[in-house]
């Protein structure tokens, strides 16, 4: 799959992490990984399954760009 960097958390002290990337039909996101304690809590895991935490700017983000695209806003 071909993968599109698209931007990353204001809060990032140097990389690109955590980051989200534009994919076909979808988004990639790259981020800490989650605690044993928070990975409990996620129902139907599948084996092949997991799972990062993604800042709230990196999400909101992407809304202000889609509302902006479909020519909402």
């Amino acid at each position: 799959m071909k993968i599109k960097f698209m931007w990353k958390t204001k809060d990032s002290g140097g990389g690109n992490c955590p980051a989200l990337y534009e994919a076909p039909s979808g988004y990639v996101t790259q981020g800490e990984k989650i605690d044993d304690e928070t990975r409990a809590q996620l129902q139907d895991l599948a084996p092949h399954e997991d799972a990062v935490y993604v800042p709230a700017d990196v999400i909101d983000r992407l809304v202000q760009q889609r509302i902006k695209d479909l020519g909402l806003a």
